[in-house]
């Protein structure tokens, strides 16, 4: 008994006490951090769901700029409501894609912009970059084009998703910047890495066009 005493004494076991006591409460707010972050993140998908759903119903056909706006005005609350969502970079994409549908070229790259900040990846990553070429194209920003369409092609090779468009597109805005030589070395580059295209008629056609007039 003298020894428990001695022992509930020591400056030693209180200290382990407060240890284990803050432990307890560290671990107590991990949990509810993370069930907090697991709940915003349920929340965040379904208003994104909810969004998309707008978006693809103002994309059909029959879809009015009434609708267009409703989708927009979902996505960025989407976005400015659920900040940490993993899914922002397709928000960031899809509200791209409808400022873009709608004129608004310098706000579609934005989102474009936030998508790739945001770390898209895959697909996105590169329907993002090639957006953002397309902006500039539409802007007949040809030179930012180009250079655009180039970031979206790095890393990329021919099993790759997008790998000629997107090629095809760092090539016809480099025909239209007025650089012929830049172009025939992108077309050449994609006929040789990806040598049964569907594009190749087309590729040498062009290839043949640009060289006859350089002479």
């Amino acid at each position: 008994m003298i020894y428990l005493e001695q022992l509930r004494d020591s400056r030693w076991f209180r200290l382990g006490i407060q240890v284990g006591v803050g432990l307890v409460v560290i671990a107590l707010i991990a949990a509810v951090a993370w069930a907090w972050h697991r709940s915003q993140e349920s929340r965040g998908m379904q208003a994104l769901a909810d969004a998309t759903a707008l978006a693809q119903q103002a994309d059909r056909p029959d879809g009015s700029p009434e609708g267009r706006d409703r989708a927009t005005k979902a996505l960025e609350t989407v976005i400015a409501d659920y900040p940490r969502l993993s899914a922002i970079p397709q928000a960031a994409y899809e509200l791209g894609n409808l400022k873009y549908a709608s004129g608004q070229y310098a706000a579609a790259r934005s989102a474009y912009e936030l998508a790739l900040a945001k770390g898209a990846s895959g697909a996105i990553r590169t329907l993002a970059g090639l957006g953002i070429g397309y902006s500039f194209e539409a802007e007949k920003n040809y030179a930012a084009a180009a250079q655009a369409h180039a970031v979206a092609a790095k890393g990329l090779g021919p099993k790759d998703f997008l790998f000629e468009e997107t090629l095809m597109a760092e090539g016809r805005a480099q025909e239209l910047s007025g650089k012929p030589a830049q172009a025939i070395e992108t077309y050449q580059r994609l006929l040789k890495e990806a040598p049964g295209t569907h594009l190749a008629d087309e590729l040498r056609s062009r290839i043949t066009n640009l060289k006859g007039r350089a002479s």
